[in-house]
C-alpha cells in the first residue's frame, strides 16, 4: 500500500505596480492579456490555455518541459468584484497526479495612481509531489513577470 500524505500552506505576497487598478485588474481579467505576462504571447501557451473570465468560469494551462512531465492546471472562479478582487480554487496535476489543490484571493487596493495588489493561496500539496516553497517562488515569478509586462507592455 502507498502512504498518502497531506501538507497544509498559506502564504501572502504583496506588490506595488506604479500602474492604474484598472489596468492591473484587466491584466488578469483579459485572455490576451494574462497570457502575454503568463507566457509571453497566446501563441506560447496555445491550444490547452483557456480563460473564461466569470464567476464559474474556468482557466486552465496544460503543458511542460520537453520530455516532461506535463502539468495541468484547472481552476474556477468562485468570487470575482471587478477592480476588488478575485477568489478562484485550482488543482495541478503531474501526469494523472493530482499534487495540490488551492484557493487563492487576489485583492486590488488603488493607492493614488498605483496599485498594491495582494495575493493569499492557501494550499494542500499531496504525497510529497508538490510543496510551498515551490509554489510560492513560482507565484512570486509570475507577478514580476505581470510587472515587467505592465512596465512595458501595457502602458
Amino acid at each position: 500500500m502507498t502512504k498518502s500524505t497531506v501538507s497544509n500552506d498559506k502564504f501572502v505576497i504583496e506588490r506595488t505596480y506604479n500602474i492604474p487598478v484598472a489596468q492591473v485588474y484587466q491584466a488578469w481579467a483579459d485572455p490576451r492579456l494574462k497570457a502575454r505576462w503568463f507566457a509571453g504571447s497566446i501563441e506560447a501557451l496555445g491550444d490547452t490555455y483557456t480563460l473564461d473570465f466569470r464567476v464559474g468560469g474556468h482557466e486552465t494551462n496544460r503543458g511542460g518541459p520537453p520530455g516532461g512531465p506535463i502539468y495541468a492546471y484547472d481552476s474556477e472562479f468562485r468570487d470575482i468584484v471587478t477592480e476588488q478582487r478575485i477568489i478562484y480554487t485550482y488543482e495541478m496535476f503531474a501526469e494523472d497526479d493530482r499534487i495540490s489543490v488551492s484557493v487563492a484571493t487576489v485583492e486590488f487596493h488603488a493607492e493614488g495612481a498605483s496599485t498594491r495588489l495582494v495575493l493569499t493561496e492557501q494550499s494542500v500539496f499531496l504525497d510529497g509531489l508538490d510543496n510551498s516553497g515551490q509554489r510560492e517562488g513560482g507565484t512570486k515569478h509570475l507577478l514580476d513577470s505581470l510587472a515587467s509586462f505592465l512596465e512595458t507592455d501595457a502602458t
